[in-house]
């Protein structure tokens, strides 16, 4: 569950209830990423975040009634995409669960390697194969 009150057992009567809230965020690039967007986080009131860069999730604890939906805009409006998260067999499509997003980032992976590998080896045949570098030997040749 993605929204979960958080432990006040040791909390005074006086103090407000809190809850806790995970998101998951992607387009973070580096650690810097995860240090704006928490500091994003941590501007509004009564918020305490914690963004992970690795993991790509943050652990934000707030007020009770506080709107998820406020905290998401908050990444939104910093360039970066936010979710709640979604346990796998939720979804009607299943695509929103975290290990088809996995597949689907390997799967443009994949690709970029395939084209890499199919531009890399005519260059590599050029240079390897003596009969092939023509080239470099009419240009050392004087004129």
């Amino acid at each position: 569950m993605a929204v979960q009150p958080a432990d006040t057992s040791l909390a005074r009567d006086s103090e407000p209830q809190t809850v806790a809230v995970e998101l998951d965020i992607e387009g973070m690039t580096c650690a810097l990423c995860a240090n704006r967007i928490e500091r994003k986080l941590n501007k509004l009131d009564g918020v305490s975040a914690s963004v992970n860069y690795a993991t790509e999730q943050a652990r934000v604890t707030a007020p009770a009634g506080f709107d998820p939906q406020r905290l998401i805009t908050t990444v939104e409006d910093a360039g970066y995409r936010a979710q709640l998260p979604t346990t796998a067999g939720t979804g009607d499509d299943g695509d929103s669960t975290e290990g088809d997003r996995r597949d689907r980032e390997l799967e443009v992976l994949r690709q970029r390697l395939l084209i890499s590998v199919v531009l890399a080896v005519p260059v590599i045949l050029i240079s390897m194969i003596p009969a092939l570098q023509f080239v470099t030997i009419s240009s050392t040749r004087p004129s």
